[in-house]
């Protein structure tokens, strides 16, 4: 893989960790809802996810999905039904008021990680992209310290860019900024996020 190549899949990669979707919408509302701690835990969860995805494209998961195509679709429906019950669940929690700063409801760890993990192994665009764009970028046989080093490089990326936007939405003044706007703003996002779960679904 020629330098060239290798920077083209990691400003791809911060490109589709930064662009719009519901892992951006999670980490801004657990960060102001429950501090830092708990952003932090789900920024590792949702980058973890991506190297999940990223191991299965290096792995074969498209050759996987030209001999079962219906695995693919399979996975698509469990996608956009998991959306649909991540933006139930920002609407149905929008009137709920967030602690006062110094007072940030504790969250459990493990539990905040594992929603970071299944929201991107649900994430069919993290689906579309592994296993079209950066496969198509991929050499056919990578030996081992070229996969680890993607592999590292991509986690990093998700990491630091969600990890980012939870030491920003964690401060104090964003803070109050979202606890005055949280009814309307946790509505949209969780009516965009049904919305782009009903979409995928339907064929």
């Amino acid at each position: 893989m020629t330098l060239a190549a290798f920077l083209t899949l990691a400003g791809l990669q911060a490109m589709i960790a930064m662009s719009p979707g519901p892992a951006g919408v999670l980490v801004i509302k657990t960060a102001a809802a429950s501090g830092l701690r708990a952003g932090l835990a789900l920024a590792m969860g949702l980058a973890g996810a991506i190297v999940v995805w990223a191991l299965a494209a290096l792995t074969g998961l498209s050759i996987l999905f030209e001999i079962a195509p219906y695995a693919q679709t399979a996975l698509r429906i469990v996608g956009a039904v998991f959306l649909i019950y991540v933006g139930w669940t920002l609407w149905r929690g929008a009137a709920e008021a967030i602690p006062e700063a110094g007072i940030v409801a504790p969250r459990h760890w493990a539990g905040t990680f594992r929603l970071g993990l299944v929201t991107n192994l649900a994430n069919p665009k993290a689906l579309a992209y592994f296993t079209a764009v950066f496969a198509g970028l991929m050499p056919t046989d990578p030996d081992a310290g070229l996969a680890a080093l993607i592999l590292g490089t991509i986690f990093v990326i998700e990491a630091a860019w969600y990890s980012a936007l939870a030491l920003v939405f964690s401060r104090p003044a964003p803070r109050r900024f979202y606890a005055r706007i949280k009814l309307y703003l946790d509505r949209l996002f969780g009516a965009a996020v049904m919305a782009l779960g009903a979409r995928i679904a339907l064929p």
